[in-house]
């Protein structure tokens, strides 16, 4: 792939006796959706021609010639006035024609001690860093409005679910702070991920390096790169930056589809303990009452295509000998729509954040149904000197008895509940309370309305 472009634009033309047929040029071109690598491509090629410049393979008048023709070029491409052309298969040839049309033999000398290998494979490091970069930022934005929504909410009751049956009561806040927890799992695996992106493959060229003078730091520096691929074979090969990142991907979006599951869920007339702004839902087609939260929908939707994706990169690699083959051109696809899908789905849920409202007195009915304190009443026993397991075998039968009676534990007189366990007191009814019960949980990690007010003040501190 080191071969100069012929008059046609071929890289290696010279080598064959017919051309490549329309139908293989279609099949084979990636230009209409790497084109998108663009302004990497030039970033990539200005910093490679800096590095031949200072080591003497090209003249300065070479540099400043290929400096000049790609600040035409990136001003043609920001203007849509470039012409992407698929006789030329994709972004790194097109740019290179056209470098070459714009001023001569200094652009066919672009070329020298890189390959189209590994060439690309800096391209899509450099875009992923990038991307990484831009999901980080998104990822903290949804997480500062779900710390604004956590704080109007501290006090706030619902039920705590386990099997999707009332638990025990919980604090909204504290339901919302799970997320953010989540999300700031996904912030660490991405700037982990990061760490193995920006990795400079260039230098490694077609597979076995180069006999030019290269040097492959001057360009790691130039680029922001923390360090080289060390060995040139697995450099153009190696494509676990993207399936790494594909894998964090994908758990953002597994979080994004738990919390759209629960949004859709309490949107409901039947549960309704919240309501979603009016931009982010549709209506019916012939219900006119209906109104449909479909954005948390199609997230969850999205969630599947994300996930396919990473299993289309796994399965792509799985077989592949060293070094580069050109199945890796179906990388990028599937990357790319990775990244768009996220970005699109964080930038959007940030918003839809801001415009949750919470229904507090449905989620207080809610969480009174249920015997949602009944571990509370458990553990006062517990607390008096009964063992736990004797002090859960009595709570069992307080809670059948109030199944028979249809009320809940705090509705029992005293006598009543003393008939439980003799160790019960008037003090118990301070346990039964929906408040009570969620202030006694009060150390870190808890639900406690001060231990919400804490964990958000630390986020705000972590997140700036």
């Amino acid at each position: 792939m080191t071969a100069q472009l012929s008059k046609k634009g071929e890289a290696w033309s010279a080598r064959f006796s017919e051309p490549v047929s329309d139908l293989v040029k279609r099949y084979t071109a990636s230009v209409f959706f790497d084109k998108r690598l663009a302004k990497f491509d030039i970033q990539g090629s200005l910093a490679h021609a800096d590095m031949l410049a200072h080591q003497g393979i090209i003249s300065a008048k070479d540099l400043e010639d290929i400096r000049r023709g790609m600040a035409q070029i990136e001003s043609e491409i920001d203007a849509g006035k470039f012409e992407w052309l698929l006789d030329l298969e994709d972004v790194h040839l097109n740019i290179e024609k056209r470098l070459t049309e714009l001023v001569g033999d200094a652009g066919k000398r672009l070329h020298t001690g890189r390959s189209r290998n590994d060439q690309v494979a800096t391209d899509i490091r450099l875009y992923m860093r990038a991307a990484i970069d831009d999901i980080t930022a998104l990822l903290r934005g949804l997480q500062s409005a779900l710390v604004d929504l956590a704080e109007k909410n501290a006090d706030t009751i619902l039920p705590g679910f386990t099997h999707m049956q009332v638990a025990q009561p919980v604090t909204f806040g504290h339901h919302m702070l799970a997320y953010v927890e989540m999300f700031g799992r996904d912030a660490e695996r991405m700037a982990d991920c990061r760490k193995r992106v920006n990795r400079l493959p260039l230098g490694s060229a077609a597979l076995a390096g180069t006999t030019f003078p290269i040097d492959r730091m001057r360009v790691a520096q130039t680029l922001g790169f923390d360090d080289v691929c060390h060995n040139s074979l697995d450099a153009v090969s190696d494509r676990d930056f993207a399936i790494e990142f594909c894998a964090a991907a994908a758990l953002v979006m597994t979080h994004i589809s738990r919390m759209s599951e629960e949004l859709v869920i309490w949107m409901s007339p039947r549960v309704g303990f919240i309501d979603i702004a009016d931009r982010f839902c549709t209506g019916s087609s012939i219900m006119p009452q209906k109104k449909n939260p479909d954005v948390p929908e199609l997230a969850r939707g999205k969630t599947g295509r994300v996930n396919g994706h990473l299993v289309s990169l796994l399965t792509l690699m799985k077989g592949q000998p060293l070094a580069y083959n050109k199945d890796n051109q179906e990388d990028k696809e599937p990357l790319f729509d990775t990244v768009d899908t996220v970005t699109d789905t964080l930038r959007i849920f940030a918003d839809m954040a801001q415009g949750i409202t919470v229904k507090p007195n449905a989620m207080r009915a809610a969480a009174l149904q249920g015997y949602a304190t009944a571990t509370d009443l458990a553990d006062y026993l517990v607390k008096k000197g009964l063992p736990f397991r004797d002090a859960h075998e009595a709570v069992a039968h307080a809670v059948r008895s109030c199944d028979d009676r249809g009320c809940d534990l705090a509705d029992l007189a005293l006598e009543d509940l003393r008939k439980f366990s003799s160790l019960i007191g008037e003090d118990v009814y301070a346990v039964l309370t929906l408040e009570g019960s969620v202030a006694a949980r009060n150390h870190v990690g808890g639900t406690a309305p001060q231990q919400v007010r804490e964990a958000i003040a630390r986020w705000r501190t972590l997140l700036g």
